[in-house]
């Protein structure tokens, strides 16, 4: 799966336009949501916090169009909790956005 550096950037700018600051505003408080999302995730206690926290991982980096994120997310939601692989990809994932 490729990644697309530009997507998270236009999907921002199809929801503003060409606001250039408010795209960066925007794309940063997207990187905090992540940031934050993949912390619950890393302190979820048993399966169903795990799946809980990585669905809704998911739901964001699709909102965003963080295709990469949003496939690992979706592995996360149907594998065992606290699979360190995969929070180690999550984590790769997270650093390239």
């Amino acid at each position: 799966m490729a990644y697309d550096p530009g997507a998270i950037d236009a999907t921002l700018a199809a929801a503003v336009g060409d606001e250039p600051a408010l795209i960066a505003e925007l794309r940063e408080a997207f990187l905090d949501s992540v940031k934050r999302g993949l912390a619950v995730l890393e302190a979820a206690e048993g399966d169903a916090a795990w799946r809980a926290a990585a669905f809704r991982l998911r739901g964001l980096a699709a909102s965003f169009g963080a295709v990469r994120l949003m496939a690992i997310a979706t592995e996360a939601a149907e594998s065992d909790a606290q699979d360190a692989g995969l929070l180690r990809r999550l984590r790769r994932a997270v650093e390239r956005l």
